[in-house]
């Protein structure tokens, strides 16, 4: 069987496979570039948030912004709704978030049609597309032409490439392969989602007049902001899609929640869960999930040792994936389908691929370890505590400003080229997160030991102004660290000197039953 040779051949189609290729396409028009897509057209997927860092990725680099204003739901931000034994409903909830619409652009996006539309964009910048092609084998060749048997509706083909981008998602198919797949066993977390139809609008005239002052408090849209009921051990995300379909998901530590079982399907025992949560029932009272929309993975967390070799790249969900808390998922993206693009394009150019490789390792090996030690290690163990939340919240968002959305704004697509934490300017902001963190945790085990976690989950809001990415955060942010000092000196000094408590199950009240698809 005779081989059609490639320079590039790209494993996957969706949004980070075809971000690869266009941008390939885009640098070195006279590259061979192929794409192995399995699917006949795109299904429908869990509905995500673009943040800053991504919005800008796919507006600016990739060049979307008006299709995305065309097609997709504009994002004003992030809220977070709590409650406590004395919550009774939405009014009384603590709130946390804006109070005006956000400065810089994002969109709460549905994946299959940015997808199509990116995968478009590559065939007609001249990639070839093998749709629907089933990849049976690859075999790895350092240093010469890596081989690809797919299998598409006229039979088996046989594709050579110098390269093979792994852009395959959660898949993981090269890293498999090579052995350098890891579940990340210190951030053990499940999630369950679906599309919803029937879920209230947070703007609509319903709750507007049944609670005219909460809706008033508000500048902004609560409805199109990324909307997180959130418990003790888990959050639940509420993203309003076009054309009128909610995608709502839970995701929880499983050292912390137990998920109901029961012979009932899945999507019940979702809203079940759910709406144990008095602001969760009010939006879904008449909400149902999509029938045969319900999904549920678990042990989301997982690393890569490497990301590179001689011949082969990973890009995107394929290259690690960490927690949907803030949707990281998509700055990832940019950064490893990037860095993939550079190191294949300057590996073709001639330059000594060895030391490409190993920087590319390293760099994404230390983002990895140091994005989760940052933000994500404990989180949970404090994300359900208002008070803790509005705090950590106000340092995360506002150090994320100045630390990693500076960045893109001021040098454009180049700032791609080294993922969040990598650069060695990067050591302090590190450690301070870090450490807050750390400390937010510890004090969230001590409260639940002394019967206070959660105490200011009714009755309180906070409502931020907002943030920009230049000098005009580092007030706000010298606030939120007062706010932590402070804390420290009134209760945290419990525990400077000794080991944090075990944290119990979630407060909000779940069958004790083993977790079951």
């Amino acid at each position: 069987m005779q081989s059609q040779r490639f320079d590039v051949v790209i494993l996957g189609g969706s949004l980070a496979g075809a971000a690869a290729a266009l941008l390939l396409k885009r640098q070195r028009p006279g590259l061979r570039v192929a794409i192995v897509e399995k699917s006949t057209s795109f299904p429908r997927r869990v509905g995500e948030s673009t943040v800053e860092v991504s919005a800008f990725f796919l507006g600016r680099v990739l060049g979307l912004t008006s299709f995305l204003n065309e097609t997709q739901l504009p994002k004003h931000g992030m809220r977070f709704w709590f409650a406590n034994g004395r919550t009774a409903g939405l009014t009384d909830s603590s709130e946390l978030g804006g109070r005006y619409l956000s400065r810089l652009p994002a969109w709460q996006v549905d994946r299959s049609v940015i997808d199509e539309e990116v995968l478009r964009r590559a065939v007609a910048e001249g990639a070839t597309l093998f749709r629907p092609a089933k990849v049976r084998d690859v075999e790895p060749v350092p240093g010469g032409m890596q081989k690809v048997s797919v299998e598409g509706a006229d039979g088996v083909e046989e594709l050579e490439g110098r390269w093979v981008v792994d852009a395959t998602g959660f898949t993981a198919l090269m890293a498999r392969r090579m052995g350098w797949l890891r579940t990340n066993r210190e951030h053990p977390t499940t999630a369950c989602w679906a599309r919803w139809t029937g879920v209230a609008d947070w703007d609509g005239l319903d709750l507007s007049k049944r609670f005219p002052e909460w809706s008033r408090v508000c500048h902004g849209i609560r409805n199109t902001a990324t909307n997180h009921i959130v418990g003790d051990g888990w959050w639940a995300w509420f993203i309003p899609l076009k054309g009128g379909d909610t995608s709502v998901g839970v995701v929880f530590d499983q050292r912390r929640v137990t998920w109901p079982g029961g012979s009932e399907s899945l999507g019940r025992r979702l809203k079940s869960f759910l709406c144990a949560h008095p602001v969760a029932a009010e939006l879904l009272r008449d909400a149902q999930p999509v029938e045969g929309d319900v999904r549920w993975r678990a042990n989301l967390a997982y690393r890569c040792e490497r990301t590179a070799a001689d011949g082969v790249v990973l890009a995107g969900d394929a290259a690690g994936f960490i927690d949907p808390f803030y949707s990281p998922g998509m700055d990832w993206l940019g950064y490893t389908v990037t860095r993939a693009v550079e190191l294949v394009t300057k590996s073709l150019d001639g330059e000594p691929v060895e030391p490409l490789v190993a920087a590319h390792n390293h760099d994404f090996e230390v983002s990895y370890r140091r994005w989760f030690d940052a933000v994500y290690r404990d989180k949970y163990a404090w994300m359900g505590d208002f008070e803790l939340l509005q705090i950590g919240f106000r340092l995360d968002l506002g150090l994320y400003y100045m630390g990693v959305v500076s960045q893109p704004l001021r040098d454009g697509a180049p700032a791609y080229r080294n993922p969040v934490f990598s650069l060695r300017t990067s050591e302090i902001p590190y450690r301070l997160m870090s450490t807050y963190n750390r400390r937010l945790a510890r004090i969230a085990d001590e409260r639940r030991r002394r019967g206070t976690f959660g105490r200011h989950n009714d009755g309180h809001r906070y409502l931020l102004n907002g943030f920009l990415p230049d000098n005009s955060t580092g007030k706000p942010v010298l606030g939120a660290v007062a706010d932590w000092l402070r804390l420290e000196l009134r209760e945290g000094w419990r525990t400077w000197f000794g080991r944090g408590a075990e944290a119990p199950t979630s407060e909000v009240p779940v069958q004790p039953a083993a977790v079951a698809r």
